[in-house]
């Protein structure tokens, strides 16, 4: 007896294949929220591609969204073209509920983007604290290069104290050096002013962020 495909099962799987597959669509989006984007994605290190899915792959508060948005304000906003790689169902499901409401997508992923607001806050936060940490770190490690020049003089350079504390030193060298090229990198968000609120609509609070895999792209 042959083995007959279910037709619902492979319609189910051939629509989620598709849901996952990668486009490029273009928005026009003011200057702050590309660069907002782009800070999260390179200061934590999550693809734009998984930021948009985070951030528009949730209807309800796409609705939400859509239905505080204020058209007028909206439009008094300096904007720039700029293509992105999104999911095809985020795609689709920013366009559905852009129809619904009779509202530009542009608007709904320009405020969806200013959820990241928070997260860009805290992590600039974190970022001073950073900076504070690694000076009480330098500290630490001036006054051990003092304490292996003081070994080297009392005990002698070959003397197994000397050596093992050289070891470590060296080891602790290098881990200031990728901490400071660590702190320099993320010294970019320092300038990182909060958005302004014009026709902005109310936040939700949003799942962690979390990263997805990226299929084969197509094109829009």
């Amino acid at each position: 007896m042959k083995n007959e495909k279910n037709p619902f099962l492979s319609s189910s799987i051939e629509l989620d294949l598709r849901g996952r597959q990668s486009v490029r669509a273009t928005f026009k989006l003011s200057e702050k929220a590309i660069n907002s984007l782009s800070l999260v994605s390179i200061h934590l290190g999550i693809k734009q591609k998984s930021l948009f899915d985070h951030l528009i792959d949730d209807a309800k508060s796409l609705n939400n969204i859509a239905e505080n948005i204020r058209l007028r304000q909206f439009n008094s906003i300096t904007r720039v073209q700029k293509t992105f790689v999104l999911s095809r169902k985020t795609l689709d499901i920013l366009e559905l509920i852009a129809k619904d409401h009779d509202t530009p997508r542009d608007a709904l992923v320009e405020y969806s983007i200013r959820k990241l607001e928070s997260v860009i806050l805290a992590e600039k936060e974190r970022h001073e604290q950073r900076k504070v940490l690694f000076k009480e770190l330098t500290l630490h490690w001036e006054a051990g290069k003092a304490l292996l020049e003081k070994s080297r003089q009392n005990l002698g350079e070959s003397d197994p104290f000397c050596q093992n504390l050289e070891k470590s030193m060296s080891g602790l060298s290098r881990n200031m050096q990728e901490l400071a090229s660590f702190i320099q990198k993320s010294s970019i968000i320092e300038d990182y002013q909060p958005l302004a609120g014009k026709g902005q609509a109310s936040d939700e609070d949003s799942p962690p962020l979390a990263g997805k895999s990226d299929p084969s792209e197509d094109v829009i």
